[in-house]
């Protein structure tokens, strides 16, 4: 989504200095209205880690929106938001045991889990609590794949989650990830397939699974188009009731990037442009803000952003697109240039949309002296 004309007016009114990102929270709002209405059974847990901005919080809480949290930290920002612990689950499968442990005292009983060893922590630190076995994805047709860190083979699910119940667990549910922008509608497919086999093969040992965590991927348009909230909702009806028939379980689903991604802007300055021979057809750019300033998805040229400045009514040439800092990865295009006008000059403004996911959260804190990157919330 191009800038909003709210975006447009604060930055024109405010003139902020330095990078920033400005965030529009009418357009996270109507992308959660539009998760509820493509998917009106499903519970919607939002991954907090992709822009925990408070007021960001605040809003989804007040929405009825419940919280997908990384930390004990992010689990703080959900409850001081206004959810409620039954509305927050603890999902990542790599937790200290006394975060568990402060979890558990907070109130939360949901907890993700991959291995008999991490069952194992929670069972000790919040007896009694529920699980969910994460289960691996090839995370083909993502640009940010989530696979093989996160998750364990779909036979061993079975094994974690009968561990998980002889220690007294409450065994849940099934969880994945297809990948983060997943653009193959068929991604959910093969994905509830094994689920619903996990579900069998515990029914065989007298134990019934109640939930399939459906995950995020759920994607925003950078320079591609992208199927609607809505065709995916279908998608993943078609795939549960394929799989399911009619005993289609409890769902949840994780958005973070299709919530926030396309409601946030981020004002970048040029701060050089030069070549480097004299007989160098390609420019190269570069800005005050780059991978450490919260760009890092640009690593491998993952995600590709959409770039406008006041000049693009102008002739364009291809160009690299470079940050700030005196380290050589921070280039974010080189292998595919990006075309920018040929009267593009240094102390213009440029302003790279649909960033309003993992920006903020993967700025450093001072990188080569670099301030955090500034986020602004209208």
């Amino acid at each position: 989504m191009a800038a909003t004309a709210r975006i447009i007016d604060f930055l024109r009114d405010r003139r902020p200095e330095g990078p920033c990102l400005v965030v529009d929270l009418e357009v996270i709002a109507d992308n959660y209205k539009a998760f509820t209405r493509a998917m009106p059974d499903t519970r919607i847990f939002y991954a907090v880690k992709a822009n925990p901005a408070p007021e960001v919080l605040k809003l989804l809480a007040d929405l009825g929106s419940c919280f997908d949290t990384a930390s004990v930290a992010e689990i703080e920002m959900a409850l001081a938001a206004g959810a409620t612990p039954e509305r927050i689950s603890y999902g990542n499968t790599i937790k200290k045991e006394r975060d568990v442990a402060r979890a558990h005292q907070l109130g939360i009983s949901m907890f993700a889990v991959d291995c008999v060893e991490e069952a194992e922590k929670v069972s000790r630190a919040a007896p009694g609590a529920r699980v969910f076995c994460r289960i691996l994805t090839d995370g083909a047709g993502a640009e940010w794949p989530l696979s093989r860190k996160f998750g364990c083979d779909p036979d061993m699910a079975t094994e974690v989650l009968l561990h998980a119940h002889a220690l007294g667990l409450k065994a849940y549910g099934i969880s994945f990830h297809v990948g983060s922008q997943q653009t193959r509608l068929g991604a959910w497919d093969s994905a509830l397939a094994e689920a619903k086999s996990i579900f069998d093969s515990l029914a065989g040992h007298g134990i019934t699974l109640s939930m399939v965590n459906l995950g995020g991927g759920f994607p925003t348009k950078y320079l591609k188009p992208v199927p609607g909230t809505a065709t995916y909702a279908n998608a993943i009806h078609d795939g549960l009731a394929k799989h399911f028939g009619n005993a289609i379980p409890e769902t949840i689903i994780e958005p973070g990037r299709g919530m926030v991604g396309n409601a946030g802007v981020i004002k970048t300055e040029v701060v050089l442009i030069s070549k480097k021979h004299a007989n160098d057809n390609q420019r190269w750019v570069y800005l005050d803000i780059g991978k450490f300033g919260g760009l890092a998805e640009t690593m491998d040229e993952a995600i590709r952003y959409p770039i406008t400045t006041a000049r693009d009514g102008d002739a364009k040439t291809p160009c690299v697109i470079a940050g700030p800092t005196c380290d050589s990865a921070d280039v974010l295009y080189e292998k595919t240039p990006y075309d920018l006008p040929v009267t593009l000059s240094v102390g213009d403004e440029v302003l790279i949309e649909a960033t309003g996911a993992y920006t903020t959260t993967y700025a450093s804190v001072a990188f080569n002296g670099f301030t955090p990157l500034q986020a602004y919330i209208i």
